[in-house]
């Protein structure tokens, strides 16, 4: 199944319906195209404008599902469409809901040996008939790195879920992307901490206001800051809107 992507910024977006979700999936993974999925933000738009390390991450991904409000109500205001904005865990649980029903499998990279550990298990029992067929904890020495590769290869997952502790974060996965085998490839950094029950995701109510960045900015007040990146994200819409075609 096709997916409509369009630019915002130039920076591409993926309009995936939820109840397309599924056949996306499964086609790409039955193509062996597989690929990396990016969950994108507002802040990780901007970031794709001025790295360009991570903006070739992102335009070679298979799937760049917006998570901000932001990018939805400038994707409509500069190209008319509406891309469809997931939650990241929502969206997570989806993908395993979907892999789940084929009996595919997972890999677990990142996060603490006890967070690790937990979430592996709580996977287990929501879905039973999903195989795990590795884990990793972050942290590792480069030394390790050869290995873990090696290890990912061979247990060829339909999906790699990374989490914290992994040096360069999704940008790991990029630099990885030739080792690594045609399956998915995701990068969501509190994954495992709500997997394991150490932290909560924000109430739909709150997300869907596009009010889930104020708790992220309690825990840490530097990020109210953002509202400058923001200033200059809303600038840039009318400038493209009016004055670069």
């Amino acid at each position: 199944m096709p997916v409509d992507r369009i630019s915002l910024l130039r920076v591409p977006l993926d309009i995936v319906p939820q109840e397309q979700l599924p056949d996306i999936i499964i086609d790409l993974l039955s193509s062996k195209k597989g690929g990396n999925i990016v969950l994108l933000s507002l802040w990780d738009l901007l970031r794709a404008r001025g790295n360009n390390e991570y903006r070739s991450y992102v335009l070679n991904a298979s799937l760049v599902i917006p998570i901000s409000k932001s990018l939805v109500g400038g994707a409509r205001f500069l190209t008319g469409k509406t891309p469809v904005r997931y939650m990241p865990f929502d969206f997570v649980v989806s993908v395993l809901t979907i892999l789940e029903k084929r009996e595919f499998s997972a890999y677990l990279l990142g996060g603490k040996r006890r967070i690790l550990n937990k979430t592996e298990k709580n996977i287990r029992q929501t879905f039973p008939q999903l195989r795990i067929v590795g884990r990793y904890v972050g942290g590792f020495r480069r030394q390790e790195e050869a290995i873990l590769l090696q290890a990912i290869r061979k247990a060829a997952p339909s999906l790699l879920l990374v989490g914290k502790g992994v040096r360069g974060e999704e940008k790991w996965i990029a630099r990885n992307n030739a080792q690594l085998n045609r399956g998915f490839r995701l990068w969501c950094s509190d994954l495992f901490d709500v997997f394991a029950e150490r932290k909560k995701r924000p109430s739909r109510a709150i997300f869907d206001y596009g009010m889930e960045w104020i708790g992220y900015c309690f825990r840490r007040p530097a990020r109210f800051f953002r509202i400058f990146p923001y200033l200059y994200y809303k600038i840039l819409l009318v400038i493209y809107r009016f004055f670069i075609k």
